[in-house]
């Protein structure tokens, strides 16, 4: 790898079918090198996949097929800024119809466990507004939601 500071993301078994997955999925992300172990080890054989190097968004990561004795968990995200609704949507429905779940505020796991804030950037703006009571309503509203809806987040800051 080519960066100084590389994700290690921990899967049982399926670190390249996730990486696949983020690839077609995210723009500007890759399959890179895959690496099958050079002997066993005790989630694998010899010959198995062991790592998968790939960035997501830009990012490097590294896929590692450590087995089940890790889980991820909502304490590590992937926030997804998005331009408009169309990608908002795109976005979390990929996660969720390809064996994902619906969190709340815009979050969402993907079927791995991993989990994903998928974040339109009008509501970064809304909630960061200097006017600490447009800020509450456009917070207000997204606290009842699940996927982000932007025309909500707009209403809400028109009061």
């Amino acid at each position: 790898m080519v960066s100084k500071n590389t994700i290690c993301l921990w899967y049982d078994g399926t670190a390249l079918d996730a990486a696949t997955f983020y690839a077609k999925t995210f723009p500007d992300s890759a399959v890179g090198a895959v690496h099958l172990a050079p002997g066993d080890y005790p989630a694998g054989k010899q010959g198995d996949v062991l790592t998968v190097e790939f960035t997501v968004m830009g990012i490097p990561c590294l896929g590692l097929n450590g087995g089940p004795a890790f889980q991820h968990d909502e304490a590590f995200s992937f926030q997804v800024a998005t331009d408009d609704q169309a990608e908002t949507d795109r976005l979390w429905n990929a996660i969720i119809a390809n064996g994902g779940q619906a969190s709340a505020c815009g979050w969402c796991k993907d079927k791995w466990g991993l989990s994903w804030q998928i974040t339109p950037r009008a509501l970064i703006k809304a909630v960061t507004d200097p006017d600490p009571a447009v800020a509450k309503r456009a917070f207000d509203a997204m606290m009842e939601m699940t996927k982000i809806d932007i025309a909500a987040i707009e209403a809400a800051l028109r009061g």
